[in-house]
């Protein structure tokens, strides 16, 4: 089997198993083949950590490492206690058997609780997969870090670990239409009956992989790309240069598990999970799925059209903000061209609502606003 296929085979499997988590799974893969580090937000009990530790098995004869993180980790918990025979000789020497600084994959759970003690050189092994303390500093293996927690950081000190984060997925209980076949997965894999054998591959597979996706041709889609990147700063979505320079590395990998080695524009959904706040994730995707739709090439990834359908009573508070926003806004010129560009992508997330009558009700708030805006 290629080794492609082998990835591919991998996530099937699991989302087998882990019914309506397509959309966690498949981005995962893209995370481990771009070798970008992915973050899971959501409550408990939505398979956030089970999810991990099926794709953490799933890679053979590498060593994985997990750890549910509380405000009192010590870095030894993470990384290794010092080596007592190397102390005794007057050298700091961390022994990192079976720790982090070890692993091929790394799970992080309730990243957020991390302390200065063990920030800095967290920082580091998430950006530069590099192991630094004190005099050390050591290569790390980690094909991909992988971090969860159900809130979003509200200290400042913690936003540059979030940064460290390119793909964010919100991961939420399954829709109740699924609930049904949830029960019966759930049962089976709880009992280990009628459970297939997980597919695998070796870390050095994983490698080439990651390496093949260095090679994928992006030329095709830098226009859009970068009028996108563009589009996003506009409405301030912070996607910074570090981070616009490492987001190709995911269109990349978009592209080869398609079995492609040039990317086509329907490769920039992975855009959609670049957020920072909640609030986002709606808008980038009215703005990202404006973009793709304009593509007619076969072979999509089969994520990018899948569209979520907006919540009607979320648009209407979203209008009455803007409204609000609009009669009281001053004259600044930048204040009242941000309010009528997310009126646009208001005007856009409308088009998606499956019941008509709510569209039109809507869609007619939003002409009366935008006449208000035209005669001021």
């Amino acid at each position: 089997m290629h080794t492609i296929e082998k990835l591919t085979a991998i996530l099937t499997h699991i989302k087998n198993i882990y019914i309506g988590k397509e959309e966690v799974i498949d981005l995962l893969g893209i995370c481990l083949l771009a070798r970008e580090n992915a973050f899971l937000y959501g409550p408990p009990g939505t398979a956030k950590s089970a999810i991990v530790r099926t794709l953490s098995s799933s890679i053979i004869n590498g060593k994985n490492f997990e750890y549910l993180l509380t405000r009192f980790t010590e870095p030894n918990e993470i990384f290794g206690p010092f080596d007592i025979r190397k102390l005794k000789e007057g050298e700091l020497i961390t022994n990192t058997e079976g720790m982090m600084p070890e692993a091929s994959m790394v799970f992080l759970d309730e990243i957020f609780n991390a302390n200065s003690a063990i920030l800095n050189s967290l920082l580091t092994a998430l950006n530069e997969k590099i192991f630094k303390r004190g005099k050390e500093n050591k290569k790390l293996p980690a094909l991909i870090f992988v971090g969860a927690s159900n809130v979003l950081p509200e200290d400042e000190a913690l936003n540059a670990l979030f940064d460290r984060f390119l793909i964010r997925i919100k991961v939420d209980y399954v829709n109740i239409e699924l609930l049904q076949h949830v029960l019966i997965a759930g049962r089976k894999l709880e009992n280990h009956t009628n459970l297939e054998p997980i597919p695998a591959i070796n870390p050095q597979e994983i490698i080439e992989l990651q390496s093949l996706c260095r090679t994928v041709n992006l030329h095709s889609v830098y226009e859009a790309y970068l009028k996108a990147i563009i589009e996003l700063r506009n409405i301030g979505i912070a996607i910074s240069d570090r981070r616009a320079v490492k987001i190709q590395n995911l269109i990349a990998a978009s592209a080869l598990i398609c079995g492609r080695n040039e990317a086509i524009l329907s490769d920039l959904w992975v855009l959609k999970y670049t957020w920072d706040t909640e609030e986002q994730i709606e808008l980038l995707e009215g703005i990202i799925n404006r973009i793709i739709e304009k593509d007619d090439k076969a072979n999509a990834h089969i994520q990018a059209f899948k569209n979520k359908s907006p919540d009607p009573e979320e648009l209407m508070k979203d209008f009455n903000l803007l409204l609000y926003n609009w009669e009281n806004a001053s004259n600044d010129f930048d204040e009242q061209n941000l309010i009528k560009d997310k009126l646009r992508y208001l005007q856009t997330r409308c088009s998606w609502l499956p019941n008509e009558d709510q569209k039109k009700f809507i869609l007619k708030e939003i002409d009366g606003l935008w006449k208000k805006i035209l005669h001021s």
